[in-house]
């Protein structure tokens, strides 16, 4: 039994296997108390600690993060290029801990806006950290967009069908899935939206079609250890049934 499960009264068969998370409100954490946006920003990269250390010490493999949307480029400037800054310096100063954790950083998203040396950055501990056999993979979700990803997705089938390498016969769930960014990494299981926002946002949504949903009204900045907790904790208490009935799942 995971030593973290029992510290934290979770019960380690009901934990989920891909933690998926929205991590929204940042900037009314920061407008409520008078400060600039990237304080809020910078606060939320506390929140990031806190909830890839829980997730990383009682055994979730999977945990992905919406970090910056592709409709995020269209905010002020001075606030995305802090936002870029930000993604250096957590690439920076998070690589030799995620090593030493054994955490595997996944980027998904579009990378053509980034500036080189972010991408040299991202480059670099990405392949630092999937050297050895990853505990957990941290996927974050930069200048993501998942209509833009199945788009994406149907482009690269579409060129294979010009080449007569597949037919559309072949094209099922399976090879979709395969296309996408996250092919390497199965669905999440749970997805958390913070701040009392009730949308999905264009994120993941061919991969969520079975995920389970927990809205908070905390803000991400206040979302911490035992905000998680409480969160797999009601996932724990759910039943899962892919379209089954609740007998058949039981049976």
């Amino acid at each position: 039994m995971n030593e973290y499960c029992i510290k934290y009264g979770l019960n380690e068969d009901r934990l989920p296997q891909h933690v998926a998370i929205i991590m929204d409100g940042n900037g009314r954490w920061a407008k409520k108390r008078l400060w600039n946006r990237l304080v809020g920003h910078r606060a939320g990269a506390d929140a990031v600690d806190a909830v890839t250390t829980l997730c990383r010490e009682i055994g979730v493999k999977y945990l992905t993060l919406y970090a910056f949307s592709t409709e995020n480029w269209k905010r002020p400037e001075a606030e995305v290029t802090g936002l870029m800054e930000l993604f250096k310096e957590f690439l920076v100063s998070k690589k030799n801990l995620l090593i030493e954790k054994n955490i595997r950083l996944n980027i998904i998203g579009s990378r053509d806006r980034f500036l080189p040396e972010l991408l040299k950055l991202m480059n670099e501990t990405i392949a630092e950290t999937e050297k050895y056999d990853p505990e957990m993979t941290l996927t974050l979700a930069l200048s993501y967009g998942s209509r833009q990803e199945i788009v994406s997705a149907v482009k690269k089938i579409a060129e294979k069908i010009a080449i007569h390498e597949i037919t559309p016969e072949n094209i099922d769930e399976k090879m979709i899935s395969e296309n996408l960014y996250t092919f390497d990494i199965p669905d999440p299981d749970l997805v958390i939206r913070t701040s009392g926002e009730y949308r999905i946002s264009n994120y993941l949504l061919w991969q969520i079609a079975y995920s389970e949903f927990y809205f908070t009204d905390t803000l991400w900045p206040d979302f911490n250890r035992e905000e998680l907790i409480r969160a797999l904790k009601d996932y724990a208490g759910r039943e899962r049934r892919f379209g089954k009935t609740g007998d058949q799942v039981k049976g």
